[in-house]
């Protein structure tokens, strides 16, 4: 019997925690709901979720906090963190973004909309039969290597730390060098063709992963206009 996916729903406005709960629960996802972020540190250390969707105006701890120190933790760092909050600026996604947050809701929202980013989200944390038979090594002049199955990554040698969605874009544009992406083709791809996204956030992510390669950061190229692409050699 495959175990049930579960989730831990961080929200200080009850009719918004229960309106999520009751979508996710429909999916046949267990959920456990907070309304405090020490709270959520918690109850994600003690069982990680597959998902954590955080609100980031929490009475006691600001929700890019809790993010920040999910992320530390070798335990908690591979849950996929959805923000969803009242802040719609640029400043505070691309916060959200580099604070390691996979996807960002803004309200109001769908709740169809916001149920296929999430469900996205935890098929990108289990992935499926289809994406598991892709997830053969891919090796690049031995600089880069990547493991879909295994979510691992390293530059030069060294193991590279990236979230989900960082993951995913890296994967989509390695998988075919010299191969241009659009911005609006990697959100369909990483985040789901419902998803609507700022083309900047996929910006704020490229630059993320850029930084966290090092020197082989510079294998992702941006083309003026179009989009990115990978570099077909690879320079450790």
């Amino acid at each position: 019997m495959t175990q049930a996916r579960t989730a831990l729903v961080v929200e200080d406005e009850p009719e918004i925690a229960e309106l999520v709960m009751f979508h996710l629960q429909r999916e046949g996802v267990e959920v456990t709901t907070t309304r405090s972020g020490r709270r959520a540190l918690e109850l994600a250390r003690q069982n990680p979720p597959d998902l954590l969707v955080l609100d980031l105006m929490l009475p006691d701890l600001d929700g890019l906090e809790v993010c920040r120190r999910l992320k530390e933790h070798d335990e908690t760092k591979p849950i996929p963190v959805v923000m969803l909050t009242a802040r719609g600026s640029e400043a505070d996604i691309v916060a959200g973004i580099e604070m390691g947050a996979d996807d960002y809701v803004t309200k109001p929202f769908s709740p169809k909309v916001l149920m296929a980013r999430l469900q996205n989200a935890i098929r990108r944390r289990t992935p499926t039969q289809s994406q598991q038979s892709d997830s053969v090594l891919i090796r690049l002049d031995g600089a880069l290597v990547l493991d879909r199955e295994r979510h691992v990554v390293s530059a030069s040698g060294a193991a590279i730390s990236l979230t989900i969605t960082e993951f995913e874009m890296l994967f989509l544009l390695a998988k075919r060098p010299g191969f241009v992406r659009t911005r609006d083709q990697i959100i369909a791809a990483v985040h789901g063709p419902l998803t609507v996204l700022s083309q900047r956030t996929i910006d704020v992510h490229v630059t993320a992963i850029r930084r966290k390669l090092g020197r082989c950061g510079g294998a992702i190229e941006t083309v003026r206009g179009v989009g990115y692409r990978f570099a077909e050699e690879v320079r450790a």
